[in-house]
């Protein structure tokens, strides 16, 4: 997880960095956050966060305040055991029957 970065200034380059090293984009993640903190925020149609896959490593671009932190990671953690598992190769099929 990276922590600001993300925004639409100049100096904001953590999204060009996250594409420079991942083999597969997880769009859904940084679509659930946007929406998540557009409720807070409508400053959140602003971020420029992203999610991938690098080799079976899972990287999420969050913003840089602590509070913006504290709200995208409310969003993601029910989803980031099985995210982490599925990455790594440890998890099954999300599938039920």
């Amino acid at each position: 997880v990276t922590t600001g970065g993300t925004g639409p200034a100049s100096r904001d380059v953590t999204p060009e960095a996250t594409l420079d090293v991942v083999d597969r984009l997880v769009p859904g993640i940084p679509e659930a956050i946007r929406r998540e903190s557009s409720k807070v925020t409508a400053k959140a149609m602003l971020t420029r966060g992203l999610a991938g896959i690098a080799g079976k490593t899972l990287i999420i671009n969050l913003p840089g305040s602590p509070k913006a932190v504290s709200e995208c990671m409310a969003v993601i953690s029910p989803v980031l055991e099985h995210a982490l598992e599925t990455v790594t190769g440890q998890g099954g099929e999300c599938a039920r029957s």
